[in-house]
């Protein structure tokens, strides 16, 4: 099965060899085609909605081999898409988001593996989602007579589109899978929300893949992080042009609101260190304006970004997908033993009555019982995971910490499972995942190309 058309092959075959003709050169690519599978059957989502039918969209690199062992999914994170690696045509001055980690000679290597890397649904880049038509809207326009009737034409879904999770996306990848006629996977790889999928896979699907890579991300959302959210989606949804999610019918766009709402995502990928060496309190003009236009190169830097976004991605999209993020938590179908254990504490210490000078050890106390109560939740979700892992996190990333991943790291040591954990140095917060870092590409390709263990433990960290 063969990832592109023959003039792609042979486009991304000149682009190689005009680079160099080493076996060890490291290139694009080259051109790649998307391409679009149809879903027929009914799709019943978690949220208890059914899609009738469903299209997904995705690419693919590296030419899959006879047995279909080589196979690598890419899940994206919230503003990516199917596009992670080359070009869409030889004018397209823009890679795809992943495209420093995905190619020949690459962290994950196109000469080697058959890569896949698919837009979810919900998403705004092709596969069903907000800015589709809704197929109820088709058959109504069929049934009026009423030319006039602004319902007579068929209408994309806007706020209509059902509310998707996670395990979602990882149904309807693992029905791709299906279509492509790969029954396990050499891995699934994802950074940031990226992550989350890969992790879903490894609990829902255990038998369906043999590495996990799970990158700068987390098992289940912060209460912080799930009040930046809520800040960006109530930006968009106080937008006078929102339009109650129907902007679009309406002919108006809630470009604030969404540009807003990145704005604060952004500041949140970042960190301090790295902002105040790239702008510092530099003006942008040199002196003080008094006025409330730009004029630190920040808030340029910020508007610029925002801006950039609101004309690339949908306002619906990134409403459900916050959500998406705010729903994971791998563990709800495990119930665990310590929330018998968290109740019986909070009961002892309000029969105890215990004294005002002892809040901070309670305090203490109640963190450590919550902080068990997750680990043996973790544990129940992984009990039953196959796969070996590879978590990687980053000493900058404040949004997704480090001791996130560690949770992670410690539950799949604590149910025996064969997980390597390496935590980078890196400058550059929660997006140091799309940075081309020597160590961290390193580790990704040795975790997947070393032999596959299996039935044993090997635990190690390692700070990069």
């Amino acid at each position: 099965m063969s990832a592109r058309s023959d003039s792609t092959s042979e486009h991304s075959t000149n682009h190689a060899a005009n680079a160099t003709d080493t076996v060890d050169s490291v290139g694009s690519v080259g051109i790649v085609t998307p391409q679009t599978f149809h879903f027929a059957e009914p799709l019943t989502l978690e949220c208890n909605r059914t899609l009738p039918s469903f299209d997904l969209i995705f690419e693919t690199y590296g030419t899959l081999n006879s047995d279909k062992s080589n196979a690598i999914l890419i899940c994206h994170a919230l503003s990516g898409s199917h596009h992670a690696a080359g070009f869409h045509s030889d004018d397209d001055k823009k890679a795809g988001w992943w495209d420093n980690m995905i190619g020949p000679n690459k962290a994950i290597d196109t000469n080697r593996f058959f890569v896949v890397c698919v837009n979810n649904i919900g998403s705004c880049f092709g596969s069903t989602g907000p800015t589709t038509i809704n197929p109820d809207t088709v058959h109504s326009s069929q049934k009026s007579s009423d030319k006039n009737n602004e319902n007579s034409e068929p209408q994309v879904y806007g706020p209509d589109f059902p509310l998707v999770t996670i395990k979602d996306w990882v149904k309807t990848q693992a029905m791709l899978s299906d279509r492509l006629g790969i029954e396990v996977w050499h891995a699934i790889v994802g950074g940031s929300m990226g992550g989350m999928q890969a992790l879903q896979w490894s609990v829902d699907y255990p038998e369906r893949l043999k590495r996990c890579v799970v990158i700068a991300s987390t098992p289940k959302l912060s209460a912080q992080n799930i009040a930046f959210n809520e800040v960006a989606r109530q930006s968009i949804l106080s937008d006078p042009d929102f339009k109650d999610g129907r902007y679009l019918q309406a002919g108006t766009y809630p470009r604030r609101g969404l540009i807003l709402a990145r704005m604060v995502g952004h500041i949140t990928y970042l960190t301090d260190d790295a902002m105040k060496a790239k702008f510092g309190r530099d003006l942008k003009s040199g002196k003080f304006m008094y006025g409330y236009d730009v004029e630190f190169q920040v808030e340029s830097y910020l508007r610029y970004q925002g801006e950039r976004f609101s004309e690339n991605f949908d306002a619906n999209t990134y409403l459900l997908m916050t959500k998406a993020l705010d729903y994971f938590d791998p563990t709800r179908d495990y119930p665990s033993a310590a929330t018998l254990e968290s109740a019986s504490v909070k009961a002892e210490y309000a029969e105890n009555k215990i004294d005002k000078t002892l809040n901070n050890s309670a305090h203490a106390d109640n963190v450590n019982v919550a902080n068990e109560k997750e680990l043996s939740a973790l544990k129940a979700a992984f009990a039953h995971t196959q796969c070996q892992y590879l978590v990687v996190s980053f000493t900058t990333d404040w949004r997704f910490a480090p001791e996130r991943s560690q949770e992670i790291v410690d539950a799949l040591m604590a149910t025996g499972k064969p997980v390597s954990y390496i935590n980078v140095d890196a400058p550059h917060g929660h997006d140091s995942f799309l940075f081309d870092i020597p160590r961290y590409m390193g580790a990704v390709k040795g975790f997947l190309t070393a032999p596959f263990i299996a039935n044993s433990m090997t635990a190690k960290g390692e700070r990069s």
